[in-house]
């Protein structure tokens, strides 16, 4: 029998959460000898939505998109660092949509068996809710989810790994 996670992909959207979810999934990964997927996805659509509402007029669209393209790749390098440091090889990869989206299209294409997001935050309206990226995508993609959720015990078992 194969192993029961055989892809794992993390969502990282440059939270102090997304990096200790990070850490979980190089743990689970090393552990299971499970293939290692990170996505950094730059919300486009949100960007779009604020040049509508006029809070952007388009060339600080642009710039500000530069701007999260540039803390896309710090992060996936970032990731990549807390991967190699503990024998795993990620691939990954960075995109541009609606997060959501994005994660859906991902879990099928890869055929990823368990997508890793850091804590949600906490929902103070039915706005937040149906608009938190995380929690569409969780509620969503068609794979199991597991939220990490304890950052000192994921610490400590990231940091007990040689």
């Amino acid at each position: 029998m194969s192993n029961i996670i055989e892809r794992v992909l993390v969502y990282l959207d440059g939270s102090e959460e997304s990096i200790i979810a990070a850490q979980y999934a190089v743990s689970l990964c090393r552990t299971l000898n499970s293939q290692l997927y990170g996505t950094f996805i730059v919300n486009t659509h949100a960007l779009n939505d604020l040049v509508k509402s006029r809070i952007f007029i388009e060339s600080e669209q642009k710039e500000y998109q530069r701007d999260l393209e540039e803390d896309a790749d710090k992060y996936l390098r970032n990731f990549e660092e807390i991967a190699v440091d503990k024998g795993v090889a990620p691939e990954c990869i960075k995109e541009s949509g609606l997060v959501h989206i994005k994660l859906k299209e991902m879990v099928r294409s890869f055929n990823i068996d368990l997508l890793v997001i850091g804590e949600l935050s906490r929902i103070r309206s039915r706005r937040d809710e149906f608009y938190n990226e995380s929690e569409r995508a969780m509620r969503n993609v068609p794979c199991s989810v597991l939220i990490v959720k304890d950052e000192e015990r994921t610490e400590n078992i990231y940091e007990s790994m040689e």
